[in-house]
């Protein structure tokens, strides 16, 4: 593998040939890249645009969980929950050294408790298949103990041990991004969609202004598909007629809130699941990347600020509810970070309503009359079954050529090779077989950062020239947040590795770091800080 297949020059070229693709995606979330991969595994011609960086929205600020969705199985949802868990094992089989199963421990305080959830989780068993991660289990209080050190003992009469999968979404969504390269697609990020260019009614490709050059260019399509996440509605109103009214919104956000704790709230290696809080919501304490998980919420949001920040009551419910489960409770003080995602929940025809948690988490693919494809909904699990519909929509409306499906099933990821657990602090085991690729480069030994309660992984200055030179990173976000996740870890530490980041950003791409950026990060540091 050679970095300049990854160069931005190069991409940018492909960019600017005279020609018409296959297909042309907005969008460089889950599924966009799903979608994009797919396309261009079946031999089709695809371009990707991103306005931000890959995962920038949503599919960076996940739960961490590749799952059938056990809260989904509750509300009868049994059609979404087999698809996702038969998907879980293809993600696990695709991507392992970014993608494993995990133990989870429901612990019981009532004795209606443990064979109530049991039956559910055994239905969960049941639908996996023989896709299964592993069985579930009835525990003991003192097992339970010794799977979750830190459990309240007061009252446990025992628990349930079951199992799922974990993740690292934003570099997941890099690995996608970077496979589709090596299979021929031109996947870009920094590079924002202005516009659609419609000719007689019909869309027939796109207006795009790459970021950093501010250089234009118009790519002719046969297919365009709008996976522009909790964003499509935006995408869709371009295309109206100038004097039509806005379209009727497709997706009612709903953010999740997600709080990072150190490791010491919940050691071991098994997560923490509460099925039913005091009102009525799912509560996790996930171990991931050497900290602690705690989320998450469900909370109407009617605003899409790319940077959301969550709201008091939130925070407060998930505080109070991981103390309920926690010999010691959490406070604000111990909070790392403090991330929200917004979920692209479908709406309904009409719907008025403020309860998220009650619309469907299924994704929904739409043809519009000028040949538009949007897809929205969905879940990080089934990004790679989103795609393989997308596709298939697309074909049948006659835009696409048929090709035979089924091509990402079996297709490893770049890298892909097991490796340690990634509840372990970050290190070269996130690479997979690019390891050995990683260590050559200079730095591999000097570390910017390293965990301080395990004293082990971190970020390397080898792990920053690697983003920067096969991981289409561009400046300090891209690496401190998604190619590195210690912004979402611990963002003070984060802030403080701004001046080393910057150097080597310098050497590697030849461009200076300005004031304007080292300030905008400080700032975004501080509000993965901020607790209202």
């Amino acid at each position: 593998m050679q970095a300049d297949e990854f160069e931005r020059g190069r991409l940018l070229g492909r960019l600017r040939e005279p020609r018409e693709w296959d297909l042309v995606v907005i969008g460089g979330g889950a599924t966009g890249l799903g979608v994009a991969l797919d396309a261009a595994a079946r031999g089709l011609s695809v371009a990707l645009l991103e306005s931000d960086d890959f995962a920038k929205g949503t599919s960076s600020r996940a739960t961490k969980l590749v799952h059938g969705g056990v809260r989904y199985l509750a509300q009868g949802d049994i059609g979404l929950v087999h698809e996702a868990l038969h998907e879980r094992s293809t993600l696990l089989a695709n991507a392992p050294q970014v993608a494993q199963r995990l133990a989870f421990v429901v612990p019981g305080y009532r004795v209606l408790d443990l064979p109530f959830y049991g039956t559910g989780l055994k239905m969960y068993d049941v639908l996996a298949g023989r896709q299964s991660l592993g069985p579930t289990e009835m525990l003991s209080a003192r097992r339970t103990q010794e799977l979750l050190p830190t459990v309240r003992r007061q009252g446990l009469v025992g628990g349930i041990k079951y199992w799922d999968g974990q993740f690292d979404d934003a570099r997941l969504a890099v690995l996608l991004a970077r496979t589709a390269i090596t299979r021929g697609a031109v996947v870009l990020n920094h590079c924002a969609v202005t516009g659609l260019l419609r000719e007689g009614g019909k869309v027939h490709g796109l207006h795009a202004r790459d970021a950093e050059s501010g250089e234009r260019f118009n790519l002719r399509a046969r297919c365009v598909v709008n996976a522009a996440g909790v964003w499509v509605d935006a995408v869709r109103d371009m295309d109206r007629e100038a004097d039509a009214p806005p379209k009727p919104a497709m997706v009612a956000p709903s953010q999740g809130v997600h709080l990072v704790v150190d490791r010491a709230f919940l050691p071991g290696t098994h997560a923490l699941m509460v099925p039913k809080t005091s009102d009525g919501r799912v509560l996790f304490a996930v171990p991931w990347l050497g900290k602690t998980i705690l989320g998450t919420t469900d909370t109407p949001r009617h605003d899409l600020d790319r940077e959301p920040t969550p709201f008091r009551e939130e925070v407060d419910f998930i505080l109070r509810e991981a103390g309920r489960y926690l010999s010691k409770a959490p406070t604000r003080a111990d909070v790392r970070s403090v991330w929200v995602g917004l979920r692209p929940l479908v709406k309904p025809p009409d719907d008025e309503g403020d309860n998220t948690k009650a619309l469907s988490r299924e994704h929904t693919v739409l043809v519009a009359r000028s040949g538009l494809v949007t897809v929205t909904g969905g879940k990080w699990t089934t990004y790679r079954a989103m795609a393989e519909d997308v596709l298939d929509r697309c074909m049948a409306s006659g835009a696409l050529p048929r090709r035979a499906g089924g091509v990402t099933v079996h297709l490893p990821l770049i890298g892909a090779a097991p490796g340690r657990s990634i509840s372990e602090p970050p290190g070269e085991h996130l690479y997979g077989s690019e390891a050995a690729l990683l260590r050559s480069l200079p730095g591999a030994d000097h570390w910017l950062w390293r965990d301080a309660e395990s004293g082990k992984g971190g970020l390397s200055e080898a792990m920053v020239r690697f983003a920067l030179r096969y991981e289409m990173a561009r400046g300090l976000e891209d690496i401190l947040a998604r190619r590195s996740r210690l912004l979402f870890l611990d963002a003070a530490r984060a802030a403080e590795l701004i001046e080393p980041v910057a150097a080597l950003i310098e050497e590697e791409l030849g461009r200076s770091v300005g004031a304007d950026e080292r300030q905008a990060f400080t700032a975004l540091a501080q509000r993965y800080l901020s607790l209202p």
